[in-house]
């Protein structure tokens, strides 16, 4: 008796169809013996069970949660206080200059309608290396949010491109950057 059961383990193990066999007898096991020390469980806990009302992560009235927001965003400009787009135009036309004009009087007509930080970027720059030439079309403002905002000026040269940006509700540039055209 032990030889036969010997011989037939042997010839079982040797054959893949034997060790499958194997192999789904020990997971049986296994899921068994977790049911039976984990115990059994109601009917309608288990989480294949559908919710009976939809499962929401934010108040029906907060709008959509959605990750594609299909509204564009309206700029924000406090009272009183110049338009991007009016701040793109005053921009375009200190950063163009004048003939003869000095360094010092180009970064003073730049420095009220850029931030502080344009402002020091820019303090190095001379006006004679700064690409411009004729103003080929209107400006093109893009709202980025309600305070972020990207303006496209077309030139006969390039395009000059500028960030606008207004935490408190004065618009001011941010960021200038030329795309040779």
């Amino acid at each position: 008796m032990r030889r036969a059961i010997e011989q037939l383990l042997t010839r079982m193990f040797r054959s893949r169809v034997g060790v499958a066999l194997a192999l789904g007898v020990v997971v049986v096991g296994v899921i068994g013996t977790t049911r039976l020390v984990a115990g059994a469980e109601e009917p309608g806990s288990s989480l294949s069970n559908r919710p009976e009302r939809p499962i929401t992560t934010v108040h029906p009235t907060v709008g959509d949660d959605g990750l594609i927001d299909t509204r564009s965003p309206t700029p924000v400009t406090r009272p009183g206080e110049a338009t991007p787009e009016q701040i793109t135009d005053r921009f375009v036309t200190a950063w163009r200059g004048q003939p003869g004009m000095t360094a010092e009087r180009w970064h003073a007509g730049l420095r009220p309608l850029a931030t502080p930080a344009l402002a020091e970027q820019l303090a190095g720059v001379d006006p004679v290396d700064v690409p411009t030439g004729e103003v080929a079309d209107t400006a093109t403002v893009t709202a980025r949010s309600e305070t972020v905002v990207e303006a496209r000026v077309p030139f006969d040269t390039g395009r000059l491109r500028l960030e606008l940006v207004a935490p408190d509700g004065r618009w001011r540039v941010d960021a200038v950057d030329w795309e040779q055209g």
